[in-house]
């Protein structure tokens, strides 16, 4: 490839130069210079996908893979219009677009990925969201032999509440009413650093409210979870299995006091137990399946994986499953076709994860050594490689660097939700992917952090970490302000 003077194809050239070295194919330079260059290509976390569009506005999440083609494009485009289109229930002139519901929790995918951003407590009125991007996950011990067999076999990964489902849905349509509010109350909770600096964190606590169809079944576990963005699924999704696994290490045989184990999820287009990848319990196994199962919990939405117009309504909800809806019964279609779907999971695999700021400033340098030297890289594993990628050749055989390693840990009391979710527990979550996140202010309007978003900025995200990631933690508070503000620029400039 040679440059043209094109601004496109000189971006073009750079990250396949980048993408080729870290390959390792034909390279043959010392073992630090071979360091050096797998670091440059950091600068470019999506590999070849990497975009640089859009990069200082509120649409910095919301571009495709760079590489993608124009045929690409053109699908991912398909794939955002469905994204952010609206819902409306049935009966409906819109047949495309109705089977809202009957109980749902937004109208649109768009309206909880904001931006294709971060979600937020329903605590302030964002600009442009009138809804609530966190909701309430619901679910009970087993209650038979039936249940911890499906369970033991990977077939579900939780019980859901016998009368409200798998989640709580606060909105209906017409003639129906919500399932209940989820409440959240904070509790200050000072936390003293080693130079005497106190950082309040704020300590919450979740109940339900104004319950539409009778009490709560009385083990009822609740997991409340704001919408993690959106960047770079499908580069995850193809990411070797071996390769995820290889990091696991649920004994500690090496000691280092980080376990990480896999989530094991049925799939259901594989009809097999596999890994999960997706989700803050890494609950779901591919885009298409997290994409699928939104549809239905979050908007009451049937889809080829999901056949139920009625979608998380329960068996006591008679009103719920007799309600109007959007299936062409004549043709056998879902609410959501295999094409709809086809599209909104292409479109979910390819919005692109933006390129790095700032990596050679001094402060953000020396932030990266405090990260490894604290051990935050024992999970937020900064790179793999993809092998090939369902969503596309041109997501394959790319270095790309998530800082996650997919896997689930331990985060101690502080951050349990004690709700069970497959293999997860309820002290564990998936390491969260860094890429981006220093991006969250400009695209969601807000820095709250974590699954519940309590935190309100990196600082009090780090301060929560227990469990397998105490020792880091307390690294992190045991730093001078200096240096903390150095770790925290580096985790800015991802």
């Amino acid at each position: 490839m040679r440059w043209n003077g094109n601004p496109q194809t000189k971006f073009t050239l750079v990250l396949a130069i980048a993408c080729c070295v870290t390959g390792g194919v034909g390279y043959y330079a010392s073992a630090k210079d071979q360091d050096d260059a797998i670091e440059k290509s950091s600068l470019f976390p999506g590999g070849a996908a990497t975009t640089s569009r859009a990069a200082k506005t509120r649409n910095a999440f919301s571009q495709s893979s760079a590489n993608i083609g124009f045929g690409g494009e053109a699908r991912f485009k398909i794939g955002n219009a469905i994204f952010r289109k609206i819902w409306v229930s049935s009966p409906a002139s819109t047949k495309s677009s109705d089977g809202l519901g009957p109980i749902y929790n937004a109208r649109a995918c768009q309206h909880c990925h904001l931006k294709d951003g971060r979600g937020h407590p329903p605590e302030a009125n964002w600009p442009d969201d009138d809804a609530v991007s966190m909701f309430l996950r619901l679910s009970i011990p087993p209650q038979n032999d039936e249940q911890r067999r499906l369970l033991a076999e990977h077939r579900i990964d939780v019980v859901p509440e016998p009368t409200y489902g798998g989640q709580l849905q606060d909105i209906s349509v017409q003639g129906h009413k919500g399932e209940g509010h989820m409440h959240i109350t904070y509790k200050a909770k000072p936390v003293t650093l080693g130079d005497g600096t106190i950082v309040e964190l704020r300590a919450p606590t979740y109940s339900v409210t104004d319950l539409g169809y009778g009490p709560l079944h009385p083990d009822t576990m609740l997991s409340p979870r704001v919408a993690p963005t959106m960047l770079g699924l499908g580069l995850l999704e193809a990411i070797p299995e071996d390769a995820i696994l290889a990091g696991a290490d649920p004994e500690d045989k090496d000691g280092d006091g980080i376990s990480g184990r896999a989530n094991l999820i049925w799939s259901i287009a594989d009809k097999k137990v596999t890994l999960g990848r997706f989700g803050w319990k890494a609950g779901n196994p591919t885009v298409r399946q997290q994409s699928a199962g939104a549809f239905a919990g979050d908007m009451g939405l049937s889809s080829p994986m999901f056949p139920r117009p009625a979608g998380d309504c329960t068996a006591k909800q008679t009103f719920c499953l007799k309600a109007p809806n959007g299936e062409d019964a004549k043709k056998g279609t879902p609410e959501v076709t295999k094409q709809m779907l086809d599209f909104v999971t292409f479109y979910a695999e390819n919005l692109a994860v933006p390129k790095r700021r700032n990596a050679h400033e001094p402060e953000v340098v020396a932030g990266e050594k405090l990260f490894k030297q604290l051990g935050c890289a024992g999970c937020h594993t900064p790179t793999f490689k993809t092998g090939v990628a369902p969503g596309g050749r041109h997501l394959s055989n790319q270095r790309i660097w998530p800082y996650s390693d997919m896997l689930l840990h331990d985060m101690g009391e502080g951050l349990a939700d004690h709700r069970p979710e497959g293999v997860a527990d309820g002290f564990e979550w998936r390491t969260a992917p860094l890429w981006g996140i220093g991006l969250t202010k400009q695209v969601s309007g807000h820095t709250y952090f974590l699954h519940d978003g309590r935190a309100r900025n990196i600082e009090e995200a780090i301060l929560w970490h227990g469990g397998e990631a105490q020792t880091a933690r307390d690294g992190y508070a045991g730093l001078s302000k200096d240096e903390r503000a150095a770790l925290i620029a580096f985790v800015e400039s991802l």
